[in-house]
């Protein structure tokens, strides 16, 4: 059993016991989340596709840590007129456990 859920603007396949890391999400860790907007739920040969939502299908997860991903550099340049710029940035995301599914 599997469900497609999104958050923090993306969309991602989760499956009980699984961890992942997404968008950063204001809660402390240990707490119990729920994430309300399921894309779709299969289980087994049964799919179940909303639209947009699986209306009523939940997913829940724990929070198992806070971080800060790897630095992404960005550089900019225009050729022939003397400017460079150099920055970096780090997304904060927190990573999660998923529990249980239901539809």
């Amino acid at each position: 059993m599997y469900a497609v859920v999104k958050t923090g603007g993306k969309q991602y396949k989760v499956a009980i016991g699984e961890k992942l890391k997404v968008e950063q999400i204001a809660a402390d860790i240990d707490a119990q989340i729920v994430l309300e907007e399921v894309l779709m739920v299969v289980d087994g040969e049964a799919v179940t596709v909303g639209t947009p939502v699986v209306a009523g299908a939940k997913v829940q997860a724990t929070v198992v840590s806070h971080g800060r991903g790897e630095k992404v550099r960005i550089f900019k340049m225009r050729r022939r007129k003397h400017y460079q710029k150099r920055m970096g940035h780090r997304q904060n995301f927190t990573e999660i456990r998923i529990d249980a599914i239901t539809k």
